[in-house]
């Protein structure tokens, strides 16, 4: 499958890019949006995007079956890995989902087509539009594909033409994302842009955000601000920090019934898109007092990973990755060899899986400790959610998602304490990686930060 040359990232590589081509790149994508997007309805983008996806779940699909080749050397997956990923993100993209999401983010369903009203409004004899910016620039993170598919996807569902702005070597699923799109709807397509380059090339950011309306982008706190600093004033900014994520299980689904079941679903969360996401965990807190102890939990999650890399391997990392993995390994069975307190179990031979089980008796396990990632795990028991929480309390305010396992009787009662922690989203072990379409990014709706709104007060 040869890929036409649709976008700036489609070029050969010697190819040079040049201030005046990205400004031309953005007025005929402003052009294109008013001749061919605008104008669109909601419903019309939401059947595009639904048969989008519906066609990257069919394994005889050519953008699938490219990215699924070409994929594990781009971005250091495993076919395997990709593959589940590609299958989880598409599947949430159905006409009934996008409904919801229109529904909940901006409460009304033709909010983006003409003015409607609630009840509530209907009462006060108000109508409101939400007006999608013009020209919407994503500049992409390198780690994972699927919050720019994202981001993508949302932008094509409220008519914005769109500029995506990848690392140097990134661009591969994007564009094919991008020339899905096209071949579904070429003028849809030619809405959007995808183009590579690297990250501080301050002539090409300076002509592309002279004509942008919107710029969402993830990244280091420092990054962001540094960015945010080079933006015109009247440049919309949606920022993404770094976050991290833990799991929880509790005492009372730790029977020996249910035991290997909750390591499997664990292990779920630990190897999708090999724990690189901001949505991946870096600690299971277990809580005591259950039928089985947390140590044998973190054993039979070390059984499950090492099961899971027979069916779905992590695949190769960076030397300097694999230094960092070993390194860390010989710190904990250095531990291990002297105290009681520390286990370690591993993969042999590669550093493909490390699961370090700690009690809180260490000094270090009192302190949040980041995973090295890439199926690098820590087990820790505490006494409870508290104490997790106290645990975890320097990572105030970067807390993404908490997989949690507990009793339904009690499952109400801890996600609120961690809501009110500061925890935007709680979900069940296993379905960390797996958000809903109508998912909050970072407690923020997704459409509502990308729109304008308009109130028409008819007295």
């Amino acid at each position: 499958m040869n890929l036409p040359n649709y976008f700036l990232a489609d070029l050969p590589p010697e190819a040079t890019l040049s201030p005046s081509m990205i400004t031309e790149a953005c007025l005929t994508l402003k052009r294109n949006r008013e001749r061919y997007l605008a104008q669109r309805s909601t419903q019309s983008m939401v059947a595009l995007l639904s048969s989008v996806a519906k066609s990257w779940l069919e394994t005889e699909n050519p953008f699938r079956k490219r990215a699924l080749e070409q994929g594990p050397a781009a971005t250091n997956l495993s076919r395997e890995t990709l593959a589940n990923g590609l299958d989880a993100f598409f599947r949430a993209l159905t006409a009934e989902k996008f409904q919801a999401l229109l529904v909940q983010d901006l409460g009304h369903a033709q909010r983006l087509d003409r003015l409607t009203a609630s009840e509530a409004d209907q009462r006060a004899r108000r109508a409101s539009l939400a007006t999608a910016p013009e020209l919407l620039t994503h500049i992409a993170p390198a780690n994972l594909p699927v919050s720019l598919w994202m981001s993508l996807v949302l932008g094509v569902l409220v008519r914005s033409a769109q500029f995506v702005k990848c690392a140097t070597g990134a661009a591969l699923l994007p564009r094919l994302f991008a020339h899905s799109v096209y071949e579904a709807d070429a003028k849809v397509g030619s809405c959007l842009e995808i183009a590579e380059w690297p990250g501080g090339n301050l002539q090409l950011e300076e002509a592309l955000f002279a004509e942008t309306t919107c710029v969402t982008a993830t990244g280091t706190d420092e990054t962001l601000e540094a960015l945010r600093q080079r933006l015109p004033r009247r440049v919309r900014f949606v920022p993404y920090g770094n976050r991290v994520s833990f799991g929880f299980v509790s005492h009372e689904v730790l029977s020996w019934m249910n035991a290997a079941s909750l390591a499997g679903r664990a292990a779920a969360d630990v190897v999708a898109w090999n724990q690189l996401g901001c949505l991946s965990p870096h600690v299971f807190y277990v809580q005591r007092g259950g039928e089985i102890p947390p140590a044998r939990f973190a054993e039979l999650l070390a059984e499950e990973l090492a099961q899971r890399e027979q069916l779905e391997p992590r695949g190769p990392v960076p030397d300097a990755t694999a230094a960092a993995i070993a390194s860390r390994r010989s710190i904990y069975e250095l531990r291990a060899a002297h105290s009681p307190d520390t286990k370690l179990w591993c993969s042999q031979g590669s550093t493909a899986w490390t699961v370090v089980y700690e009690t809180e008796n260490d000094e270090a396990s009192s302190r949040f400790q980041l995973s090295c990632l890439h199926r690098f795990i820590y087990v820790k028991s505490v006494k409870d959610l508290a104490q997790a929480l106290q645990i975890t309390e320097p990572m105030r305010g970067q807390l993404s998602t908490v997989g949690l396992a507990a009793p339904e009787h009690r499952a109400e009662e801890l996600a609120t304490e961690l809501a009110r922690w500061g925890v935007t989203r709680v979900c069940p072990l296993g379905q960390m990686q797996n958000p809903p379409l109508t998912w909050r990014h970072d407690g923020r709706p997704a459409l509502g930060e990308l729109v304008t709104w308009t109130d028409w007060e008819a007295g």
